[in-house]
């Protein structure tokens, strides 16, 4: 993986901007964290290539150096040597903060809120599938759960006794030093996850997992305008650790589409089909909206594609409270078959408009007295 493309690590385009380029160094950080990877190889060198493409990337110098020369531009410029440092650090931390809690998942960087002996985060989220009109309308909702309370036997250690040895992998540091080419730094310990100290025999209670799974239910205010991706943290609702406190549930939203309405942020557009005449004749047509029914006007002669703009119909903006809009954009619709009388209904109709209903003859004419000129002589 080390051979990548730094905007293909992050899965990004190369002119992407900076909020493009941290959401997606977000979603992988989190993805690939070795808190969520124990003892997963793969996960961990992704974890740490994630980290070097964005330190580079997030840097508008080091990325322009990048774009122009690739990694062999960035030698000597502490790009690729020399560990983190700077602002983009800064920058990496404050995401790990909020994403784990204030562990930053590097060694001597930020303040854990997470036990040292302890096996699991106190925070963690769940994915809660709604349907489209509680999004919109905001709703409430019990959500049975599972979550990790530490075992009162082995103190949380996973040891019998709660007796540990010194970890033979980091030497007790808790922490090892990584090398990917000239970069080197600190990376919490695998093995014993930054403990110092493994197991020696496990805990017959937990069997060395060092909690218990208990169940639980909680009922959450799903507010009005909640989107795919918005998320919800429930407090208290987390994993308890060995001193008993209990973490946070983070709730993630994910919103079924609905048959009729399309969503895009505050805005809600619906597809109308209209028949031909009704276009001619610019009908007055109702159309479902989001609390009922609104009354659309048409214009005569109205093309398909043509849109209907209804300010204030659309969805609640759950930041400022403000609806946004409803678009009705038509879908024109032709008769696929007619009868005999319908037909020459049709043709009484054409020829009452003339020459009107024949655009094409002024317009070809002269095209035709053009081509038949290149064959005289």
């Amino acid at each position: 993986m080390t051979d990548l493309d730094y905007y293909e690590v992050l899965e990004v385009s190369k002119d992407c901007s900076g909020a493009e380029l941290k959401k997606s160094y977000r979603k992988l950080a989190m993805k690939y964290h070795p808190d969520r990877n124990p003892d997963d190889k793969e996960a961990e060198e992704k974890f740490k290539t994630v980290n070097e493409a964005y330190q580079v990337l997030s840097d508008e110098e080091k990325r322009s150096i990048y774009d122009r020369y690739g990694k062999a531009g960035l030698e000597g410029q502490g790009g690729m040597g020399g560990g983190f440092g700077g602002s983009n650090m800064d920058d990496i931390m404050e995401m790990f903060n909020s994403m784990f809690g204030g562990a930053g998942g590097f060694g001597g960087f930020g303040q854990s809120r997470r036990d040292p002996y302890q096996k699991y985060a106190l925070d963690f989220e769940i994915e809660l599938p709604l349907e489209f009109h509680e999004a919109i309308f905001g709703c409430k909702k019990e959500i049975d759960m599972t979550y990790k309370v530490s075992c009162d036997d082995c103190d949380g250690t996973g040891a019998k006794d709660a007796k540990l040895e010194t970890c033979d992998y980091c030497g007790g540091q808790g922490q090892i030093l990584m090398r990917q080419g000239p970069m080197q730094f600190a990376q919490t310990c695998p093995k014993c996850h930054g403990q110092g100290q493994s197991i020696k025999e496990a805990c017959e209670s937990c069997e060395g997992k060092g909690f218990h799974v208990k169940e639980d239910t909680v009922v959450i205010t799903v507010p009005a305008g909640v989107d795919s991706g918005h998320r919800l943290r429930a407090q208290g609702y987390g994993n308890e650790g060995r001193n008993d406190q209990r973490g946070d549930l983070y709730i993630t939203f994910a919103v079924k589409e609905d048959e009729h309405f399309v969503r895009n942020g505050p805005d809600v557009y619906i597809e109308v089909p209209v028949f031909f005449t009704q276009s001619l004749l610019g009908e007055t047509i109702s159309i479902p909206s989001l609390d009922g029914e609104l009354d659309l006007k048409l214009n005569k002669g109205t093309t398909d594609k043509e849109q209907y703009v209804f300010p204030g119909e659309g969805v609640v903006d759950v930041h400022t409270g403000r609806k946004g809009r409803l678009i009705a954009q038509v879908q024109l619709i032709l008769p696929k078959k007619t009868n005999e009388e319908q037909k020459e209904l049709l043709e009484k109709l054409q020829e009452s408009y003339g020459v009107e209903s024949r655009p094409h003859k002024n317009t070809f004419d002269a095209a035709f007295d053009r081509v038949k000129s290149w064959f005289k002589g």
